[in-house]
């Protein structure tokens, strides 16, 4: 699996903690993490360029699941859901995270990174995102009622998909500015064209970066 990481430039100086226990839970599993920060020497994102950014990643297939946040998380979690090919949650905590993972099987999780981080904030980070990747995605939970859990899982990603517009039709209907802003993040955007298997998105993006 691919994981990748990015937050909002209000919590940026948790960028490194967040790279770095994500690497220390997820490497020994085989998975592979890539950082696109939020960075000290580029521009300020929001929370919702940010979150256009994790549509692309998704949509593209350049990577398989999301590690974000924002000062509440909040913010970040509506923003994805409003948006193609993005199931995230909300992890407060490793409950949350260890739910989300076996029931919800999403591809993001929003995590709060200002609004009650505290002292122990980044131990509450290890233990959920080691909660989050304690074993199968969407295998459902508890046991006994598993099977209805995954038929409920399986109803919210139809909702998804058949609810929301394609990525290439959202970015005809954006602003022009904000685009510009979200296509201005070079690594993340180029890493898309590298990686991403979405040949229409890809040719989208292209063009609409070279102003065409």
């Amino acid at each position: 699996m691919k994981i990748a990481i990015i937050q909002g430039s209000t919590q940026i100086d948790k960028n490194e903690t967040l790279v770095r226990i994500t690497k220390k839970v997820v490497e020994p599993l085989g998975h592979e993490v890539v950082n696109f920060g939020a960075f000290e020497e580029e521009e300020n994102y929001s929370y919702t360029e940010v979150a256009l950014m994790i549509s692309f990643l998704l949509s593209s297939q350049a990577v398989d699941f999301v590690i974000t946040g924002c000062s509440s998380g909040q913010g970040m979690a509506l923003a994805c859901n409003a948006l193609p090919n993005v199931i995230c949650g909300f992890v407060q905590n490793p409950q949350d995270a260890f739910l989300f993972g076996r029931i919800n099987d999403g591809n993001a999780v929003s995590f709060s990174l200002g609004l009650g981080y505290g002292w122990l904030g980044e131990l509450n980070l290890e233990y959920s995102i080691e909660k989050l990747f304690d074993g199968e995605f969407g295998i459902g939970y508890p046991a006994e009622v598993a099977k209805r859990k995954i038929k409920e899982t399986k109803r919210v990603q139809l909702f998804n998909a058949v609810a929301k517009k394609s990525v290439v039709d959202l970015l005809t209907a954006l602003d022009k500015t904000f685009l510009n802003k979200v296509l201005s993040k070079n690594d993340l955007i180029d890493y898309i064209f590298e990686n991403g298997q979405d040949q229409a998105l890809n040719k989208e993006l292209k063009q609409l970066r070279s102003g065409e």
